[in-house]
């Protein structure tokens, strides 16, 4: 009964990780855009004056990471990047109609699916996933990794790079 559990367990890993893979392709073909690139972009287009740090602390990211997404997402043309008038030291960052363009192209993220249905959940049930989950990571050898909050599989982007977690 141990192996049929523990292939099941397996099975429902794999499975998330294919739902995962399957969610950031069907971005990237409605956008052109990895899942960390939508998520940058949608929290500058949400406020006006927008930092890289203040975009960074929302979505719990690294500021570098935020720093590569952003350097992307200029180069496509979809932010601009200027200084700020009241502190020249600040860049601030700005959606282009292009990046409006995306956004409004871009299908549901499987991450906002997951937030919508976690948070419709008991909390005992959320507290229980969230073990299992720490649980898993720790058997795999992988809590100590960084990573943000964020359902991405990591895919290349066409400048080759791996998107940063």
């Amino acid at each position: 009964m141990d192996a049929a559990i523990s292939n099941a367990t397996l099975k429902a890993l794999r499975r998330i990780l294919r739902a995962v893979d399957g969610g950031s392709r069907k971005l990237a073909a409605a956008t052109g855009l990895t899942p960390s690139q939508l998520l940058v972009l949608r929290e500058v287009e949400a406020g006006s004056g927008v930092t890289p740090g203040s975009v960074a602390q929302r979505l719990q990211f690294s500021h570098a990471t935020i720093t590569a997404i952003a350097d992307r997402l200029v180069t496509l043309g979809l932010i601009t990047r200027t200084r700020s008038d009241q502190d020249k030291r600040q860049m601030v960052l700005a959606v282009t109609d292009e990046g409006r363009q995306r956004l409004a192209d871009a299908p549901d993220m499987l991450q906002q699916i997951f937030a919508a249905r976690f948070a419709a959940l008991a909390g005992w049930e959320q507290a229980m996933i969230l073990a299992g989950a720490e649980r898993l990571a720790e058997m795999l050898g992988a809590s100590d990794l960084d990573a943000a909050p964020l359902l991405d599989a990591g895919l290349i982007d066409r400048s080759g790079s791996q998107e940063p977690d």
